[in-house]
């Protein structure tokens, strides 16, 4: 009898660590210490920048890449979408140092007024934020004198980034629509 309850007992324990275990490794959602990803402490950088939007010229850095049937009857350019690589500089002359690039796509999100679609990605690649990226996601209201959008993530130095990015034009030719913005970036990452 005590043989079968010790061999009840050991089953039960077998049993019951064979559960756990395989439900832990299988788990959906955990809770972390940020310790656990070598995450140390959170930290505020200030990121200043010009962005330069060229789509005129032999080597456009911005093309439009899809518009609806009503786009070019649009004031706003309504459905326009277009495709960008575009350079990020110390200064606002295109021949200063570039630190990075802006890619990713901006659209004519608005039928009232010229409100943009941001989805850039700015990759930096000076420095010590040389690999590293910040992710834009919101809306840029492109006649106003300072646009604040959303710093939505980023990666390796950027890593769980959150912040906001205000742009100013710097310089827009009305004849060619090259345009030269001015960035300041605020950004929380570890």
């Amino acid at each position: 009898m005590a043989l079968c309850i010790t061999k009840l007992v050991i089953f039960s324990l077998l049993f019951t660590f064979t559960i756990f275990f395989t439900a832990n490794s299988h788990t959906f959602a955990r809770s972390l210490l940020p310790e656990k990803l070598g995450l140390k402490k959170e930290k505020l950088s200030h990121l200043h920048f010009y962005f330069h939007d060229i789509v005129s010229g032999r080597n456009p850095t911005a093309v439009r890449v899809a518009e609806a049937k009503m786009t070019n009857k649009s004031a706003t350019g309504f459905g326009l979408v277009v495709m960008i690589d575009d350079p990020l500089t110390e200064g606002p002359e295109l021949s200063s140092k570039v630190v990075g690039r802006a890619q990713g796509l901006y659209s004519s999100a608005s039928q009232n007024d010229l409100g943009l679609l941001m989805v850039q990605n700015y990759v930096f690649t000076e420095g010590k934020y040389n690999g590293s990226t910040l992710s834009v996601l919101g809306r840029n209201a492109v006649f106003s004198e300072v646009r604040e959008m959303p710093i939505v993530g980023g990666s390796r130095l950027f890593r769980f980034a959150r912040g906001y990015a205000q742009a100013r034009t710097h310089l827009l030719d009305l004849q060619t629509g090259d345009a030269v913005v001015e960035y300041n970036v605020y950004v929380f990452h570890y």
